[in-house]
């Protein structure tokens, strides 16, 4: 249920306490609200993984060329604060440099699979550490299957992981990459916002990227430039588009669990 900053006042006080005089707030869609802080624009929500968040934030700033994010400001419970980000209308530039900015990320070692949060959006996803790739994906695969009734069709999914993709070492990732947390900089530059980040396959943020749009040319040209793809690598933008549609299905149902499904038929049968 989206927050009301006159219904639920304390939030607004606890910003207020921690960052200094507030000034009115403005939805930006969900959770999300843009106020001022101590004269400074800043976006609060507050939601269940507001820590995983913040976390996920971290990691994501502390990788060297990776695409910029908000500042945390404040981390209290189920309340984050972070900057705000000034924007412009997207360029050939912002593409480019998303596009070498995700490679960039991508290049880094995350240490083990999964791990990071246990939240994507409102839909919890099991967060533990893996060392094994396909366990890790299959795992937490088959158990959103088993929550939205398609365990039958997953599970041959889950079992052919190991030669379904190559697997290199695990990736930091965004997580949650769909357009709507990809913002255009006023600074001229990309910006990521609320990820669900973890260790994983870097072709999961490019295959969610192109779930709800197109990825520009000239933004995989880029990521090309700095981090090849495997020859393959778009006979499988479906298989990593399984994870996201699957918690569209748990969180909405209706033509979400038939994608997935068909997804998972195909992947899962003898010829995919």
């Amino acid at each position: 249920m989206p927050l009301s900053p006159g219904g639920l006042g304390s939030w607004v006080e606890r910003v207020g306490a921690a960052l200094g005089a507030t000034g009115p707030a403005r939805a930006l869609g969900g959770s999300a609200w843009r106020l001022t802080a101590g004269g400074v624009p800043v976006v609060a929500k507050v939601a269940p993984g507001a820590a995983d968040e913040a976390a996920g934030l971290r990691v994501l700033a502390a990788v060297a060329g990776a695409p910029a994010v908000p500042e945390v400001l404040l981390c209290d419970g189920d309340l984050l604060v972070t900057s705000w980000v000034d924007q412009a209308p997207a360029t050939a530039a912002h593409h480019e440099r998303l596009g070498a900015g995700l490679a960039a990320l991508h290049s880094a070692n995350a240490g083990a699979w999964g791990g990071g949060s246990g939240w994507i959006g409102r839909c919890r996803v099991d967060p533990r550490p893996d060392a094994d790739g396909p366990r890790f994906y299959g795992r937490r695969l088959v158990d959103l299957a088993a929550r939205c009734g398609l365990r039958a069709e997953v599970e041959p999914v889950a079992a052919r992981l190991g030669y379904l993709a190559p697997w290199p070492a695990p990736a930091p990732l965004h997580g949650d990459l769909w357009w709507g947390n990809v913002l255009w900089g006023a600074d001229g530059g990309p910006w990521l916002v609320d990820p669900s980040q973890h260790g994983g396959h870097p072709e999961e943020d490019l295959a969610m990227l192109a779930l709800f749009g197109d990825v520009p040319v000239r933004a995989l040209a880029a990521y090309r430039e700095v981090r090849p793809l495997d020859g393959d690598w778009e006979r499988r933008v479906g298989l990593w588009q399984l994870y996201p549609l699957l918690v569209h299905a748990v969180l909405f149902g209706g033509a979400y669990r038939s994608r997935a499904a068909a997804v998972a038929r195909h992947y899962g049968g003898p010829r995919s």
